[in-house]
């Protein structure tokens, strides 16, 4: 029997008679991170060069490190936690003026972070994850919904390393070595492991179960657990002690522990559907930056710590956010969970970047740099301009079962 707290939120969601645009979380803080990933690295690859030279409290190094890890990660953990909140506890979601509020003070700081002295861009852009933590709080304690309390401390740790990260760059400390820098590179790990976790399985199955017998991927277990256990405590040994051997091995664990985990979703029994295969693909650079952060601290010489952290980055963030960000806006908007050749081709971009910045990383010429930032600026913006209407227009009619397209 249906909830009727979810009833009631579909309901308010139907219901609703503002912009298409407001109407759910997703459609404009997914609008806003793409278009805001595409024009943050061509800033970056102009003030690589010298062309632009940003006022704002941040060195280049810093600024393009915080836009992307607070900036982008920010506006895409939003999009999603705004999403599927409701579904987890069955209230009603934000939309309309407070939502449209929510994106401005998000707007306001990357304006801040640009073009204001060190304090008011701290205090305009750290409005944006306070914001954030305290809906989420509401939500998730009002509901009594303590499965995800989880995700409610970390958007609070988020806004710890935010504002770690400010005060690091106030005392000139270096980004990449900045404690402020690991702690959001943590929260965004650990969100692609937990929710990664959640959907991979379950969004494989679903489409596995469409297509005839055979091996499923394996449902959530105390093994799932184990793993989600030793990564947070990795990432927090590597947050509080980045040099020490012990987190170097533990990293090391961590990232075998979480191939093991890969593989017993049937990675291999996809390959035929971009919308699914991109999933596994994307936390396939979860393990990979476990393996190479902990190489770098265990074998320094070999491997670089700019490439590897860019396993994470460029690789899980990148690209494991763009999946969830084409497959949640194709079915909350109405339409096949199949995809276009457009996506496979935003995903290959974004691959390629990845790979490419990796590569650069350790050592490979500098015009790998512009490959990567062209792929990812081509990616992000081909999603943008694919996009717009989805994320812009109503959600489409629903259609009878004999006129609808078959699921993807």
């Amino acid at each position: 029997m249906t909830d009727p707290k979810l009833q009631r939120s579909a309901a308010r969601q139907r219901g609703y008679s503002g912009p298409a645009i407001l109407s759910v979380g997703f459609r404009p803080f997914f609008l806003m991170a793409a278009i805001w990933a595409a024009l943050a690295m061509a800033l970056w690859v102009l003030m690589l060069t010298g062309r632009v030279i940003l006022p704002g409290p941040f060195g280049p190094v810093a600024w393009h490190a915080h836009e992307l890890i607070f900036g982008y990660g920010g506006a895409v953990v939003c999009g999603f936690l705004l999403t599927a909140i409701p579904n987890w506890t069955g209230r009603l979601p934000v939309t309309g003026a407070p939502l449209g509020v929510l994106a401005v003070i998000w707007l306001a700081g990357r304006v801040a972070v640009a073009f204001a002295p060190a304090l008011p861009a701290a205090l305009i852009d750290l409005a944006f994850p306070a914001a954030l933590a305290a809906i989420v709080a509401r939500e998730i304690i009002a509901s009594g919904n303590r499965r995800n309390l989880p995700v409610l401390a970390l958007c609070v740790l988020f806004f710890v390393g935010n504002a770690a990260f400010h005060g690091s760059a106030a005392q000139g400390e270096a980004a990449t070595g900045a404690t402020g820098t690991r702690i959001g590179i943590a929260v965004l790990v650990t969100l692609i492991s937990l929710i990664g976790g959640r959907i991979v399985p379950s969004f494989t199955r679903n489409w596995l179960a469409k297509r005839g017998p055979g091996a499923m991927p394996t449902p959530l277990n105390r093994f799932d657990a184990g793993v989600l256990g030793g990564t947070v405590a990795a990432l927090a040994l590597w947050t509080a002690w980045p040099e020490a051997r012990l987190t170097g091995v533990l990293l090391l664990l961590t990232g075998v522990a979480h191939l093991l985990r890969l593989v017993r979703w049937r990675v291999w029994r996809c390959w035929s559907e971009p919308l699914v295969w991109v999933l596994h693909l994307g936390y396939t650079f979860v393990p990979i930056g476990f393996l190479l952060v902990g190489g770098s601290i265990a074998l320094p010489q070999l491997i670089p710590a700019t490439g590897a952290l860019h396993g994470w980055l460029a690789g899980a963030v990148g690209l494991m956010t763009l999946a969830v960000m084409t497959r949640a806006s194709l079915g909350h908007s109405g339409r096949p969970l199949r995809a276009r050749p457009v996506e496979t081709v935003i995903y290959l971009a974004i691959l390629t970047a990845a790979l490419a910045r990796i590569a650069a990383g350790f050592g490979g010429p500098f015009w790998l740099v512009h490959l990567a930032a062209t792929a990812w600026i081509a990616g992000f913006g081909l999603f943008a301009l694919a996009y717009w209407p989805i994320l812009t227009l109503p959600r489409l009619a629903v259609k009878s079962p004999s006129a609808s397209s078959p699921p993807g």
